[in-house]
C-alpha cells in the first residue's frame, strides 16, 4: 500500500517557501508532510525552488529531488498541482499560464472552497517595496537570513539535546523588533487590499515566512508560513475550514516518550501524573 493510501485525505493543501537548492531547506519534513497529507488539489504558494541561491551555486541533494518526486507522483496519481510564482523562482514566470500533465503555473490564482469562498491564492512578492525596488537590498537580506539559519540551527541542536521543541530565531525576532512587527503588518493589509481588488473574500499567501490567520476589514488573511524554520502548511478540510498544520510540533510529539514531571517537595506520598515533555 502507497503512501496516499495511508495519508490523512483533504479536500486542499496550499504550502510555500519550501526554498529547495539551499542548505537551510528540512526537505526531510517537508517529504513526511506529503506523506501525511493528500488532495485533489495541491497548491505551491511560490519559492519551491530557490533560484537566487542556484545560480551561485548548484546544491540540490537526493532529499530535494525526492520532494520533486514525491510531488509528480501525486500528480500521476490524480491530483492537480498548481504552482504559483514566486520571487525565488521568479525564473518560472516567463512559463506561467503553461500547462503540462497535472501542473499549471500561475502568478496568482482564485480558489474556491467548499463552501463557496473565493480565495486569491498568490505568493505576495510583488507587494514587497524591498523586493520590488531595491533587489539588490533583498539579495543583501537573503544572505543575512541565511546566516541567521546557521546560528538558529546550532541553537535548536543544544535544544534537540535537552528534549526541546524547535525554535525560530527570525521568527523571535519578527514577534519583537517593531519594524518587523509594523512590515508584517503592513504586508498583510496590501494582500488584503489586493484580495478585494479580485472580488475575493480573502487571500492565501506566502514570502515572508510568518504562518497567521487572521480577518482583515471583514476579509481572511492567511500565510502558509515557511518549510526553512517554522515548517508550517494550511489545509483546507472537506467543509471548506482551513486550518494551520504545524509539522515540527508534531513530528516532536510522535518521536519523543513523555518525560515523567519532577514530585513536588515535601510531598512524598502525593502521586503526580506523568507529564508530556517541553
Amino acid at each position: 500500500m502507497g503512501d496516499e493510501d495511508d495519508a490523512k485525505q483533504v479536500r486542499s493543501i496550499f504550502i510555500s517557501d519550501l526554498h529547495l537548492g539551499t542548505r537551510g531547506a528540512q526537505a526531510d519534513l517537508v517529504l513526511a508532510f506529503l506523506r501525511a497529507y493528500d488532495a485533489p488539489k495541491i497548491y505551491l504558494v511560490g519559492d519551491i525552488i530557490d533560484g537566487w541561491r542556484l545560480k551561485s551555486g548548484w546544491y540540490f541533494p537526493q532529499a530535494h529531488n525526492d520532494v520533486v518526486q514525491k510531488l509528480l507522483r501525486k500528480v500521476r496519481k490524480g491530483s492537480t498541482l498548481i504552482y504559483v510564482t514566486g520571487n525565488h523562482d521568479d525564473f518560472l514566470r516567463d512559463y506561467t499560464g503553461l500547462q503540462f500533465g497535472g501542473i499549471t503555473l500561475v502568478d496568482d490564482i482564485v480558489h474556491e472552497t467548499a463552501d463557496g469562498k473565493r480565495m486569491l491564492v498568490i505568493h505576495g512578492d510583488l507587494f514587497d517595496l524591498v523586493v520590488r525596488n531595491a533587489r539588490w537590498l533583498a539579495l543583501l537580506g537573503d544572505w543575512a537570513y541565511t546566516a541567521a539559519l546557521v546560528l538558529n540551527h546550532g541553537i535548536n541542536r543544544v535544544r534537540r539535546v535537552l528534549r526541546l521543541p524547535h525554535w525560530s530565531l527570525s521568527a523571535w525576532a519578527k514577534r519583537k523588533v517593531k519594524n518587523a512587527v509594523n512590515y508584517i503588518g503592513e504586508f498583510e493589509q496590501c494582500l488584503a487590499d489586493e484580495a478585494r481588488r479580485h472580488k475575493a473574500d480573502g487571500v492565501i499567501c506566502g514570502h515572508i515566512h510568518h504562518a497567521a490567520r487572521r480577518e482583515i476589514d471583514g476579509l481572511t488573511y492567511i500565510n502558509t508560513g515557511d518549510w526553512v524554520e517554522s515548517c508550517t502548511a494550511v489545509v483546507e478540510h472537506h467543509d471548506g475550514r482551513f486550518e494551520i498544520i504545524h509539522w515540527p510540533q508534531h513530528r516532536l510529539e510522535d518521536r519523543l516518550p513523555p518525560l515523567p514531571v519532577p514530585l513536588p517537595a515535601r510531598r512524598p506520598a502525593a502521586a503526580v501524573p506523568v507529564g508530556e515533555a517541553a
